[in-house]
């Protein structure tokens, strides 16, 4: 019988692996540095103001040790409703996309996900959806939803 929380941590030591114990060691700490990451972006991103454009000032770098990248590229985008921002993609070599987008004044880190079409990626409660040169970003609270809240954006081409 397990009596109180220093018997069940007995428990769970006595018959977890050392292989699964490393790995849930492994996944609480990737878990506190993605949120210290996703921290100093939003803190650095804060002073963007409410025009979507990040300055090249509060650039930050996001070192995971697990995830190697492969490939990042930056693109300019201009939307319907005249607002311009730049939006990082970030590849790795273990197959996972990111990209680094600036919503109402801050930069967030969106995971892709699995989409019918195109490449959709998520963070927190956003969306952020493109299909060839075109994109827009989606809020999962907006009571309009589906409707995007940034809508027919396009990368500018050089």
């Amino acid at each position: 019988m397990i009596r109180g929380r220093s018997d069940a941590r007995r428990f769970a030591i006595n018959f977890s692996t050392p292989g699964a114990a490393r790995a849930a060691r492994a996944a609480r700490a990737l878990a506190r540095r993605l949120a210290a990451c996703a921290l100093t972006l939003g803190v650095l991103g804060a002073g963007v103001g409410a025009s979507l454009a990040p300055s090249a000032a509060h650039a930050a770098s996001l070192d995971v040790r697990e995830i190697q990248t492969q490939s990042r590229h930056t693109f300019r985008y201009t939307c319907a409703a005249g607002k311009t921002f730049k939006v990082t993609y970030i590849n790795g070599t273990n197959g996972q996309s990111f990209a680094l987008v600036p919503v109402e004044g801050r930069n967030l880190l969106f995971v892709g996900v699995i989409a019918a079409s195109g490449v959709k990626y998520v963070a927190d409660r956003y969306t952020w959806w493109t299909k060839g040169p075109g994109a827009d970003l989606y809020d999962a609270m907006n009571e309009d939803s589906p409707k995007p809240i940034v809508s027919g954006c396009a990368t500018i081409m050089r």
